[in-house]
């Protein structure tokens, strides 16, 4: 059920339940990293969106010397993992894939008052966003179907599950890789976690690691690949220099401003009492219901200034709140939110282990808004978003704010509700960046191969050399459509 996302959030069976340092720039807060603990990793427990990026995002990895990762490069990937059921008039989308993507099928009068609003301020309406334009304002595709999740595992491993050559292991703890020399020969496990027994797996050809964003980094540095300072302070053998592992951390962050709603229902009403009992009926008979739609309904995505090339903001909003702004618990009356961020952030963290205990969760640090560029893009789209909120088209709706209020007006007490309120958008990537020989900073090369070492690639999030203007599950999992062909084309 895929508004089961919020229970996720904060559920440890699974999820990580990572959390950031504390961090000066957003008032000493820490902030609460969900990171999925479940087979399909982050994609079990994500909120099922289906947003591929811009063209110019992989143009620009391919641009920093990654060949082969332009637009061109990576759309016969993106068409090959989905099925998408809307119209595919650009002929860009795949419909046989297994992946199934749908468009949003639930309809709301004060989605569709917000979306002619935003056509009022010049935002076109965007039949596809995932085409050959991003640019607009649309509702959301979702990795869901007849009102159930798809995850990579329920897409890519599910049918797979009976060839003889696959081995699942769950209840596995990834303790260590194995090497002989600079070649690395397999990986280590707990069985069954801390203090279980230590199995090791040796591999025939290449070791291929998807850790994810936070453990991809994580498991090099527990084997002595990454910044030798930081190694050695923590008792740790250097066994191959790479200064940049752990290191290019982005991630979106945005505080999400919340309004009263008058002549309408919205989400917070529907799922309690017999309002609930109603959408429980309808999702069992697999028509739109709150209980099948993704986190966001609605998007938009548009530009910080007119001078701006490419847009660099991306809108949310939906037709219900929650409670202290919190994602996982709705509001008791009738409200609405919306949420801005800059798409392609410029403040770089780090993700660095803590100690030689793999059990040890790592030191996250997120740097959020610590460039004065993505301040500036921030504070451009929380105004944006504010006039969306009190258009013509949604002022029979519009029941004041709640979040921050109308008393919050300047550009600096707009700065500070980010700082005070605002929370990840689950979008972490870029710790084992790819890049060419001559980048310092790059771990993987462009086969998505360690630099340095022999029989070891990473395909996972990881990898991204710069943020795409995404939601990024789309493109995790075109990494590993096409990390998957490099490995049989070897």
């Amino acid at each position: 059920m895929p508004v089961g996302f919020m229970k996720l959030m904060t559920n440890p069976t699974y999820n990580w339940l990572y959390e950031t340092e504390p961090s000066d720039a957003i008032g000493g807060r820490r902030v609460a990293i969900p990171r999925g603990k479940a087979l399909g990793g982050s994609s079990s427990i994500n909120g099922c969106i289906f947003n591929r990026g811009t063209a110019e995002d992989f143009d620009h990895w391919a641009q920093r010397g990654n060949r082969g990762w332009s637009y061109q490069d990576v759309l016969p990937h993106f068409m090959s993992l989905e099925s998408y059921s809307g119209d595919n008039p650009e002929g860009l989308r795949g419909h046989d894939g297994p992946l199934k993507v749908t468009p949003t099928d639930w309809r709301h009068p004060l989605v569709e008052a917000f979306m002619s609003g935003a056509e009022t301020m010049g935002i076109p309406r965007n039949p596809d966003y995932n085409g050959q334009r991003q640019e607009g304002v649309s509702y959301t595709q979702r990795t869901i179907v007849d009102g159930r999740r798809q995850s990579a595992s329920k897409a890519f491993l599910t049918p797979a599950r009976k060839r003889p050559n696959l081995d699942i292991r769950t209840s596995a703890h990834v303790t260590g890789l194995l090497f002989n020399g600079k070649r690395c020969t397999g990986v280590q496990y707990a069985k069954g976690g801390r203090g279980g027994t230590q199995v090791r797996l040796t591999a025939a050809r290449e070791v291929i690691l998807s850790g994810g964003v936070v453990n991809s980094p994580q498991l090099l540095q527990l084997a002595g690949i990454g910044d030798p300072e930081h190694l050695s302070s923590l008792g740790i053998e250097t066994r191959h220099a790479l200064p940049g592992v752990g290191k290019n951390l982005r991630d979106h962050y945005t505080p999400r401003y919340t309004a009263r709603v008058k002549n309408s229902d919205t989400l917070n009403e529907r799922v309690h009492g017999l309002h609930l009992v109603a959408e429980a009926v309808k999702w069992a008979l697999k028509r739109p219901s709150v209980l099948g739609i993704a986190s966001t309904v609605c998007y938009v995505f548009t530009r910080s200034h007119p001078s701006v090339e490419v847009n660099d903001l991306q809108i949310t909003f939906m037709p219900a709140s929650y409670k202290d702004g919190v994602q996982s618990t709705l509001d008791d009356r009738p409200g609405m939110t919306i949420a801005a961020w800059q798409q392609r952030p410029d403040s770089l963290g780090t993700i660095m282990i803590r100690s030689s205990d793999p059990f040890d969760k790592p030191v996250i640090d997120a740097n959020y808004l610590g460039e004065e560029s993505d301040r500036r893009v921030l504070l451009a789209g929380l105004k944006l978003a504010r006039r969306l909120l009190r258009t013509d088209p949604m002022a029979p709706y519009f029941d004041g704010e709640v979040y921050p209020g109308d008393d919050v007006v300047t550009d600096d007490e707009l700065l500070d509700t980010a700082r005070q309120r605002g929370t990840t958008c689950f979008h972490m990537m870029g710790t084992c960046r790819m890049g060419p020989d001559v980048d310092p900073t790059a771990v993987v090369d462009p086969e998505l191969r360690v630099y340095g070492l022999d029989g070891l690639r990473v395909v996972d999030a990881s990898i991204m050399p710069t943020m795409p203007s995404a939601n990024t599950n789309a493109a995790s999992l075109m990494i590993g459509e096409k990390g998957a062909a490099m490995i049989r084309a070897t």
